[in-house]
């Protein structure tokens, strides 16, 4: 009964040496667990205990094929743990019908976020190319926080803080589903309390107003003639670019200066409040109505796939190649702001669920306040 410190090499490469027919090796880490391998090759973990009248009992954890040493000691630990307090967790064990995360992700989340979610298919992409690579076969209810932050460790030197922050957010979201579902065996987050990394590397472009002015010039040059509509209407309502493109006459109100955006980022339909000078944009539009579609493609009468190649001309004969069309939103809260207009305003304007994501825009009030400060000089030139 050799004894020693397990690893994961050790328990893929050991074999049962010529003649024997099987072999136990204790874990030197958790004691009363061991591995048992058979001349057959099969490989599987145990844990060993007295029970309440003295006897040596011995129960199966699982196969060392499916189950990480990793999971195998977490299991072996809450059983010993459950045993310690009078619980068998063998007449209550749920093992067998806990989901792996790869059968959770496919049978249950992943048809569910179809239903709301209008980014699913960015979930997807996490969840196959981040998520199912590590975990995939786990059995949810054996994950670790240790195994999260293995997960963290294992990325940071490829991918940026905010894409591993995107994945950890998308695990977090799952686990608390599968806790509000009563999904067999879930009952911990693994995520809980692990925190997001700080995100330095993010860029944000903001438009002065001789930038914008620059812009707007450039688009009346343009190939694509609804360009000098669908860039004003970016920079007044701060829409995101696909909102405007598929904007529809049905859901704009002029004379209440209102537009319902049905499908937004969030799910949920939204109302933007419309400038004087947005109406006035669209009502030229509408004089020229063809179709269902405020910004459609002229040859088509559908919204356009893409604008990237006009888009991109036009902030190039302008100067302005580090712009992007997103820039245009940030540019929206950074107008609003300068103007001393309250972050509360800028969130439901811009429609954010969160006022944390509008926090970004905080430090664009300096200039306003400073401003405003001023002011007091202009009141009482004595002062000077």
């Amino acid at each position: 009964m050799p004894k020693l410190m397990l690893t994961q090499a050790f328990v893929k490469n050991v074999s049962v040496r010529t003649g024997a027919a099987s072999v136990d090796y204790y874990d030197q880490r958790l004691p009363g667990m061991l591995l048992k391998i058979l001349n057959s090759g099969r490989k599987t973990y145990y844990i060993r205990f007295k029970d309440h009248g003295g006897t040596t009992v011995q129960r199966k954890i699982g196969n060392a094929i499916i189950l990480k040493l990793s999971e195998a000691r977490s299991l072996a630990r809450r059983y010993l743990a459950e045993i310690g307090m009078g619980i068998d967790p063998f007449t209550t064990a749920v093992i067998a019908c806990t989901p792996t995360i790869r059968e959770f992700a496919y049978n249950d989340y992943i048809p569910y976020v179809k239903t709301y979610k209008k980014s699913w298919d960015m979930d997807i992409s996490r969840i196959r190319n981040h998520i199912l690579p590590h975990f995939g076969e786990r059995l949810m209810n054996v994950l670790t926080k240790h195994d999260v932050v293995e997960l963290i460790n294992h990325k940071f030197n490829n991918y940026k803080p905010g894409s591993i922050n995107r994945v950890i957010i998308l695990l977090r979201y799952m686990y608390n589903l599968a806790i509000k579902w009563e999904v067999v065996g879930v009952t911990k987050n693994p995520t809980a309390g692990i925190p997001l990394l700080k995100e330095n590397n993010q860029v944000e472009r903001f438009l002065t107003a001789l930038e914008a002015k620059a812009l707007l010039r450039a688009i009346k040059y343009s190939r694509n003639s609804m360009l000098q509509h669908i860039v004003p209407m970016l920079i007044l309502t701060g829409a995101r670019k696909r909102e405007v493109l598929d904007a529809k006459w049905e859901d704009i109100d002029l004379d209440r200066a209102l537009w319902r955006i049905p499908n937004t980022k969030a799910g949920k339909a939204r109302i933007v409040p419309l400038s004087d000078t947005a109406v006035e944009l669209l009502r030229k539009l509408q004089n020229k109505k063809c179709c269902d579609y405020a910004f459609a493609n002229p040859n088509t009468r559908k919204p356009f796939q893409s604008i990237y190649y006009s888009w991109h001309s036009a902030r190039r004969d302008a100067g302005l190649e580090d712009v992007r069309i997103h820039d245009l939103r940030h540019s929206f809260a950074s107008f609003l702001v300068n103007a001393g207009r309250s972050l509360y305003e800028v969130q439901t304007l811009l429609g954010h669920t969160q006022i944390k994501t509008t926090q970004r825009y905080a430090h664009l009030s300096t200039a306003s306040l400073r401003n405003a400060s001023n002011e007091i000089s202009a009141a009482v030139p004595e002062l000077k």
